[in-house]
């Protein structure tokens, strides 16, 4: 235990060297820190939002407007299977989908039960349950109706708050924000915690958006009169022009949806901000085959069920790309090609609540964290001298050393400081000490024993470090449940005490031992005082 090889010294060396210079960042601004070379370290540690300020936004899934998705897909997937249907189309007729459910009836009875069967496909089992994501039955001899069971609703909404979490982490990423806290809360809600973000309405505008892309035809048979009152032909829908709002009629079906975009990027052209996209392979197959077969007729660019754009298909577009234009400037056709690029929401969202922390609550967090954070190492370090003399001075260089390994790590591996985690920080320095108590403690039964002081030492050492990794293994394990568990704050103080308690072990048992070891080897006392 009080041997140490020159490449374990010099190993330990530059694990404390590393350490500070990791952590020496986070003593300056941000500012003054990025205009270092480029080869210094640069990274600092992360601030959340109550240290550092910015927004905090409560979104909440409209289920009705899933459940109506659902329901709108389905019908159209269930006529498209039942037109291509293996022995011939099956013809139906009467469709509906209101009241919660799909329905239409077979115009031939002898082919119900082979539609009752495709449809059948269509309905997703949910796990292990033997349930399915929608009921298949038949009324009156030929109508089948299609209804959405409860386990095939919370399904869905869990599939889709899964997507809805990953979309918005994307969205506010193309922003530029630092560290946003993105987590779900219940079965219908996302909180959204973004730091340093004071002005939260481009945050609001940019995640209420759904982002549904679709390119339609214009149905340029609709009687404007008609369109003017807000009536459609039929497979038609009206829609308004998102620039004027004059209304407009459209195909109800789709040519292709920006779930085949592959890329899409803001773009000056002639002076007019517009923007770029391009399709994968599949989605570039489609667009030009519409174009070919509708050249000299207009199609609708439609962003969640407003038309952007209407321009006249002048020629083929081959290349699978093109551009939206339209009454864009900077900011607004940066923001669509973000919500393009990021995809769309599964989900509609809406804002159920809206917070701003100012920089300057979060300053007197700071400010308040430092003082708890000095003040216990003052009275720790004090306590220590007074009951332990050098070797108390030793255990108090650790202590100093475990804040500065604590800061480094978090600030490598991008965790972010919250005032929960100024807790975990300020309990750790009490905690940090306790190894070197129980090795003091340990080091004077020996000595009562009636061992030398090298052997009391070293068996000191030895004896303690049992019960020191055992008290440690068992934190562990409990902030290990803390941050698998907990939620955001309780995360932050979790993944704080964490990092605490593997540098302080290594602080207090290992570098404290080495001052010792040290200290012993030059000095050779006869006894020591404890």
């Amino acid at each position: 235990m009080l041997e140490f090889s020159k490449a374990k010294i010099w190993s330990i060396i530059a694990v404390l060297v590393a350490g500070f210079i990791f952590a020496i960042p986070n003593a300056f601004p941000e500012e003054q820190v990025q205009a270092w070379p480029s080869w210094a370290p640069k990274k600092q540690m992360n601030l959340g939002l109550d240290l550092r300020g910015g927004s905090h936004i409560l979104l909440e899934a409209n289920a009705e407007g899933l459940a109506r998705a659902n329901l709108d897909k389905m019908e159209e997937d269930s006529l498209s299977e039942l037109r291509r249907a293996e022995g011939g189309a099956i013809a139906v007729g009467d469709v509906s989908n209101r009241g919660g459910r799909v329905s239409f009836l077979v115009r031939n009875v002898d082919d119900v039960d082979r539609a009752v069967d495709l449809l059948r496909n269509l309905s997703m089992p949910i796990g292990v349950t033997g349930q399915r994501s929608f009921n298949v039955e038949v009324t009156d001899g030929n109508r089948i109706v299609l209804t959405q069971t409860s386990a095939g609703r919370t399904q869905a909404m869990e599939s889709a708050m899964t997507q809805a979490v990953e979309v918005i982490r994307r969205r506010i990423d193309e922003l530029g924000t630092r560290e946003p806290t993105i987590i779900r809360q219940g079965s219908q809600r996302i909180v959204v915690q973004v730091p340093g973000l004071q002005d939260p309405s481009a945050l609001k505008q940019l995640l209420g958006k759904t982002a549904q892309l679709e390119f339609k035809l214009v149905d340029i048979t609709a009687d404007p009169a008609d369109v003017a009152a807000g009536r459609a032909p039929a497979g038609s829908q009206i829609l308004q022009m998102a620039d004027t709002g004059q209304p407009i009629a459209v195909k109800r079906r789709a040519i292709i949806t920006g779930d085949q975009l592959m890329d899409a990027q803001q773009t000056l052209q002639q002076g007019q901000w517009v923007v770029s996209f391009r399709f994968d392979s599949a989605g570039g197959r489609r667009f030009a085959r519409t174009t070919q077969e509708n050249v000299g007729k207009p199609f609708a660019i439609v962003l969640d069920n407003r038309v952007i754009s209407a321009p006249n298909i002048n020629e083929p577009i081959l290349g699978g790309s093109g551009v939206i234009s339209g009454s864009f400037n900077a900011e607004s056709s940066n923001e669509l090609a973000i919500l393009l690029r990021s995809g769309k929401l599964p989900v509609e969202l809406k804002v159920v609540e809206e917070r701003t922390v100012g920089p300057d609550l979060g300053a007197d967090s700071i400010r308040a964290g430092t003082i708890a954070s000095l003040v216990a190492v003052v009275a720790v370090g004090l306590f220590m001298f007074l009951t332990y003399g050098r070797f108390g001075v030793y255990a108090n260089i650790a202590l100093v050393l475990n804040v500065i390994l604590i800061l480094a790590v978090m600030s490598l591996t991008g965790a972010t400081m919250t005032l929960p985690g100024v807790a975990g920080m300020v309990l750790t320095i009490g905690a940090a000490v306790d190894a070197n108590v129980l090795i003091n403690e340990r080091i004077r039964e020996e000595q009562r024993k009636g061992r030398g002081v090298r052997s009391a030492v070293e068996n000191g050492f030895k004896e303690a470090s049992r019960t020191i990794w055992d008290a440690n293994t068992m934190n562990l394990i409990v902030a290990a449940v803390m941050f698998a568990f907990g939620s955001g704050p309780i995360k932050g103080f979790a993944v704080v005490l964490t990092i605490g308690i593997v540098t302080s072990v290594f602080t207090a048992v290992t570098v404290a031992r080495l001052f010792i070891v040290n200290w012993l080897n030059r000095a050779r006392p006869a006894t020591i005082t404890i």
